[in-house]
C-alpha cells in the first residue's frame, strides 16, 4: 500500500542537552483521566453515511455531555470513513491535521469499458502534480490551484467500475479528480468517469485501526459511568495522537511555563529534537513526558537548532494552559 509523505520519512530523535523531567510536574498523555480526556482527547470515528462532518460533530458532543467538538476534514454527508473529531480544548489540534495528507479508497464509474492496462495507465499519469479546480459546491474559493497525488494504486476492474486508492494532498477533491481523469482521451475520445463511492481511510496519522463508531462512543460512554474506563480509553485518545504526523522538538522543564505564556522557543530550552527539520516546517513542541505544548514554525534546521543561540519556533498554536510547570522549574 501506498505511504504519505509523514510515512516515508525516517526521524531519528537527536539529544541536545540529557536531562530528566520532574515527577512534580505534568503527567504523560497516557496517565490523564478520563476527564482530562473529555477535555483534551480526540475520537477518531468512523463517519457514517448521511449526516454532514459537522452534525457528526454535534452528535459527540451529545454523547459525551460536553460544550466543544470540531472535526478536521470536511467529509460530504454521503462519504464515510476516518474524521478524527477533537474534544474540547483539543479543538486546537486540528489545525495542525487540516493540511496532512488523505487517504481514499474509491470506486469510479468510467463511461465506456477499458482495458486493465490502460486504467492502469490513467490512473499512473495522474499521479504527481496535478492542477484543479475545485467544484462548485465547496468550501474553498473556486479557483485553480495546484495539488500533489502522491499515489493512485489499482485495487480492481470490474466491468466500467474502478476500484482504486488515492494518497493526496489536503484539499484535493477525489470527486474533481475522477471528473478530470475522465476528459482523458483514449483513442480519439474521451474516456468520461465520475466517482460513485468514497471512503476516507486516512486523515494525517489516523488511519481505518483506529476507528471508532458513534455506537461505540456511546456505549463506551456509558461503561465509564458505570465505573468501567476500558472501551472509552480506546475511544478517545490524548490529544498529542492528532500531532503524531508532525517533526518534533522536546524541550526542559524549565522552558515550558514561558511558552505558555508566548514566549518564543529559544535554542537552549531543547532537549531534544528529529534530527530531518527544515526551516519552515511545521513542528510539534513537546515536554519531556510527551504532553503538548504548542506548534509552529521551524526558524533553524536540525543542525542549527544543536547550536547554542537562536529563536527555534515560530510560535502558532499554544495547547497547555499556564501553570502545568512552575517557571524555572
Amino acid at each position: 500500500m501506498g505511504k504519505l509523505p509523514f510515512e516515508l520519512e525516517e526521524r531519528n530523535v537527536v539529544v541536545r542537552r540529557d536531562a530528566p523531567s520532574s515527577s512534580k510536574y505534568g503527567k504523560r498523555p497516557e496517565e490523564r483521566s478520563v476527564k482530562e480526556l473529555l477535555d483534551f482527547g480526540i475520537v477518531p470515528l468512523d463517519k457514517p453515511p448521511g449526516p454532514s462532518s459537522h452534525q457528526v460533530s454535534a452528535y459527540v458532543q451529545k454523547i459525551l455531555g460536553i460544550t466543544k467538538a470540531g472535526h478536521s476534514g470536511t467529509l460530504d454527508p454521503k462519504v464515510t470513513g476516518v474524521l478524527p473529531v477533537a474534544l474540547g480544548r483539543a479543538t486546537r489540534v486540528v489545525h495542525s491535521l487540516l493540511t496532512a495528507g488523505k487517504e481514499y479508497i474509491t470506486i469510479m464509474h468510467l463511461h465506456k469499458e477499458l482495458e486493465e492496462y490502460q486504467v492502469r495507465k490513467l490512473l499512473s499519469d495522474f499521479e504527481g502534480k496535478i492542477t484543479q479546480l475545485p467544484p462548485v459546491k465547496s468550501a474553498v474559493k473556486r479557483q485553480e490551484r495546484e495539488r500533489t497525488i502522491y499515489y493512485l494504486e489499482f485495487l480492481d476492474l470490474a466491468g466500467q467500475d474502478v476500484l482504486f486508492t488515492a494518497g493526496t494532498q489536503a484539499g484535493t477533491y477525489i470527486r474533481k479528480l475522477c471528473h478530470d481523469m475522465g476528459l482523458t482521451k483514449i483513442d480519439g475520445e474521451k474516456v468520461g468517469a465520475h466517482m460513485d463511492e468514497l471512503r476516507r481511510t486516512k486523515a494525517g496519522p489516523f488511519t481505518e485501526d483506529q476507528l471508532v463508531t458513534l455506537q461505540d462512543l456511546a456505549d463506551a460512554f456509558h461503561y465509564w459511568q458505570e465505573g468501567d474506563e476500558t472501551a472509552i480509553r480506546k475511544a478517545i485518545l490524548p490529544a498529542e495522537a492528532g500531532l503524531a504526523h508532525l517533526k518534533k522538538i522536546w524541550v526542559l522543564d524549565s522552558a515550558v511555563e514561558s511558552l505558555c505564556q508566548g514566549v518564543q522557543l529559544k535554542v537552549p530550552g531543547i532537549a531534544k529534537l528529529h534530527d530531518n527539520i527544515q526551516v519552515g516546517d511545521h513542528v510539534a513542541v513537546m515536554t519531556l513526558k510527551d504532553e503538548a505544548i504548542l506548534t509552529g514554525e521551524a526558524r533553524l534546521t536540525s543542525e542549527q537548532l544543536l547550536g547554542e543561540k537562536g529563536i527555534a519556533i515560530r510560535t502558532g498554536q499554544v495547547f497547555m494552559q499556564p501553570g502545568v510547570y512552575p517557571k524555572n522549574a
